[in-house]
């Protein structure tokens, strides 16, 4: 069957997060975006642990479901168009932090467990090396071999997957705190990684730039600060509903049970270009290179982004396709859509969320209506423009001034005159 998934996500108890990062909002959420598995998140907390213990059961092999009286604390707010099963899949990042090949190395790892006995021997491991408690996503001095190794003694299903890989700080690697190679992170254990999260600011065909990723599939999920977040990248599925049917899918060669990805279109990802955001300096790759690396205004060194990343590293030209491709779909999430449209700055404003709640309720859940609805459906509950913004996002159409250095880019679908335009005309009429 074919099936959604958003895999990388934290909950409340990770920094930075929203309050509302609960099952039950998350249960909720996945709903309404239209994902039918979700990562559980921050399984070595020993909080979180012992809460997702208490309010989820088991549902399919290495699946969970919410238990029936906390379900009914949210199901209320979903849209009946909405309204579907939802399934847990007991997941966690961890940061790891440490030297290696005379350098400081700084990667964030996924770590996936087909259930409850192998995350807690995994968290028992990890309890033992670092502060497990102040954090859902754990900071810890140990290196990413290590840690997959612990991985992979906790049970034959349990798998890591090397997180954003391109972003410059915290990936395997990142201009700043990554490798050259994949295979200089993971060392001899490196043939038990099949899987790599392309993150926001990178999309596939970035990534098939570089020979050694193909023996790899690509996975794309959130990493989801808020519920609401959830969905605005995911990995699409088309084989046995359970833990073991996506590992399959992930880990065979053969299995094509993996049918693509959904993506950020890369330009909006917070660290696609180079730059220095405390001087509001957006730099392309060449720019860069003629400032020699240094911001123009106060002259320190640029965080050097994902597209100059990618390049550096890149032996193969833009086109080509690695051995394990699979298609990808570059969205906008359905909330950015009609604030371009509207011409608002923001995505959280009652007048956008007010249309979203009305497609949502009149269509179905974000991710068919961003790829599937029919144009002329959407006209009919949000109007024209909204319309033809979700048309040209499925043509690619799209306006972007790139992130950078931590900041997110910015998306136009509408030019002012064009906004102008439609006002008039509406007025008019």
């Amino acid at each position: 069957m074919k099936f959604y998934t958003d895999l990388h996500l934290h909950s409340f108890y990770s920094r930075a997060t929203s309050k509302n990062l609960n099952l039950e909002h998350l249960h909720l959420w996945a709903q309404i975006k239209g994902i039918d598995v979700v990562g559980t998140a921050d399984f070595v907390h020993p909080g979180w642990m012992k809460e997702l213990e208490q309010k989820l059961e088991p549902a399919e092999e290495g699946f969970f479901k919410l238990k029936p009286k906390y379900v009914k604390t949210t199901q209320d707010q979903v849209p009946k168009a909405c309204r579907a099963d939802v399934r847990f899949t007991l997941t966690v990042e961890i940061s790891n932090i440490y030297k290696r090949l005379d350098r400081v190395r700084k990667v964030h790892n996924l770590l996936y467990a087909p259930h409850f006995k192998a995350a807690k021997k995994i968290q028992s491991r990890l309890d033992a090396i670092g502060n497990i408690k102040s954090d859902g996503r754990p900071i810890l001095g140990l290196d990413s071999r290590d840690l997959l190794e612990i991985t992979l003694e906790s049970d034959p299903l349990s798998y890591l997957v090397p997180a954003h890989i391109w972003t410059p700080w915290f990936s395997a690697l990142g201009s700043k705190g990554g490798f050259d190679r994949i295979e200089d992170c993971f060392g001899d254990l490196t043939k038990h990684v099949f899987a790599v999260e392309t993150g926001l600011s990178s999309d596939p065909l970035m990534n098939w730039r570089l020979k050694q990723l193909d023996p790899y599939v690509l996975v794309s999920n959130s990493d989801a600060h808020s519920p609401a977040k959830l969905a605005r990248e995911a990995t699409i599925f088309d084989t046995e509903f359970s833990y073991r049917g996506i590992y399959n899918a992930l880990s065979d060669p053969k299995n094509k049970g993996l049918k693509g990805t959904l993506e950020f279109f890369p330009e909006e990802g917070k660290y696609h270009y180079d730059g220095h955001r405390d001087c509001k300096t957006r730099l392309h790759p060449q720019e860069t290179k003629n400032h020699q690396g240094l911001c123009p205004v106060c002259g320190k060194p640029v965080t050097v982004g994902v597209m100059a990343r990618v390049e550096e590293l890149a032996d193969r030209p833009e086109g080509q396709k690695s051995k394990r491709w699979r298609p990808y779909f570059n969205l906008i999430p359905l909330p950015e859509v009609i604030a371009s449209a509207r011409g608002v700055v923001g995505s959280n404003g009652k007048a956008v969320q007010a249309v979203f709640f009305q497609l949502l309720s009149e269509l179905g859940n974000e991710l068919y209506i961003l790829q599937d609805a029919p144009i002329a459906d959407i006209e009919r509950v949000a109007g024209d423009m909204v319309a033809q913004g979700v048309k040209r996002m499925r043509e690619g159409k799209v306006d972007i001034k790139a992130g950078f250095d931590g900041e997110y880019g910015k998306i136009n679908l509408f030019t002012e005159q064009e906004r102008v335009k439609k006002a008039g005309q509406l007025a008019l009429y």
